[in-house]
């Protein structure tokens, strides 16, 4: 196991001792909005958001048990994106992570409940938060925002929007990118920075952008020339549904050419940051690199 493997463990780990406990205390009524809830949050996942989080803690002096809640309220507004999507009228996957989409599972009337259920409760989770002073009203409202209507929603509204567009634009790709995938990465890393007195604010919010261009980039390219086995959801259908992608804009070897540009992007800006920032560098290469 190489350093950055190790590193990464042990953020993960900590992360699901986090939502363990979360699970474990769920006792919602009826049973079957409990057991969704529980299924797509535990049927896997890298936990990137709550990994990056916990890192950019580390880089800033912001221990884990003050960044728990938000890592956890995180991963519950990304798996309820993660149930949406799924949806027969929004990308219309039957799996996720290898497995039976949650609708699949429990039907999509419960699908969009369960998805509506986490939403709440990360925003329950993050009005508790706001108790603890100033910073984390301003932390809370962050991730938030991130995840309304100037951020996610806005990125997959417009994914859905300009669907089967003759013409792809990099001005709507990027609006697309920056908004359905790189909003949560940013708040990944600049909740801290905000627990932090704005700490690196400005390099951290830089290169979360990078960073979700890259990895929203990578899915396009791994859609093309990755498998189900590795992925655990379908291939090729980008394709067949007429989405707005980089390999639409750039074609294949430009996209790869592209991507090796946002990596190179979020490395300089690291350089920028002092500390140390090589596990970011690590992760950032992960992103690049990864098959699934």
């Amino acid at each position: 196991m190489t350093s950055f493997e190790s590193k990464y463990s042990e953020y993960q780990s900590a992360f699901e001792t986090v939502l363990d406990k979360f699970c474990g205390a769920l006792n919602c009524k009826p049973s079957v909005l409990a057991d969704s809830l529980k299924y797509s949050l535990t049927i896997g996942g890298k936990r990137l958001r709550p990994v990056l989080m916990y890192a950019c803690g580390e880089l800033l002096e912001v221990e884990n048990k003050k960044l728990a809640n938000y890592a956890l309220a995180l991963e519950l507004i990304h798996t309820y994106s993660l149930i949406h999507d799924d949806l027969p009228d929004m990308d219309n996957d039957d799996f996720r992570r290898g497995k039976p989409a949650n609708h699949k599972v429990f039907g999509t009337g419960n699908a969009i409940l369960a998805g509506d259920g986490l939403l709440n409760t990360a925003y329950s989770i993050l009005f508790n938060e706001c108790f603890n002073g100033n910073e984390h009203i301003s932390a809370s409202k962050y991730l938030c925002d991130c995840a309304g209507i100037d951020g996610m929603i806005a990125g997959q509204s417009a994914d859905l929007l300009h669907e089967n567009d003759e013409i792809v634009t990099e001005e709507i790709l990027n609006f697309i990118y920056e908004n359905k995938t790189s909003k949560l990465i940013l708040a990944s890393t600049v909740v801290p920075a905000i627990l932090k007195c704005g700490k690196y604010f400005s390099e951290l919010k830089a290169f979360a952008i990078n960073l979700g261009c890259l990895f929203q980039l990578t899915d396009d390219i791994l859609d093309v020339e990755g498998s189900f086995e590795q992925l655990g959801k379908s291939t090729g259908k980008d394709k067949i549904e007429g989405k707005y992608t980089g390999i639409r804009l750039y074609g294949l070897d430009g996209s790869k050419l592209k991507a090796d540009l946002l990596t190179d992007n979020c490395l300089k800006i690291l350089e920028g940051i002092e500390g140390n920032t090589e596990f970011l560098k690590d992760l950032t290469y992960f992103v690049r690199q990864r098959i699934n």
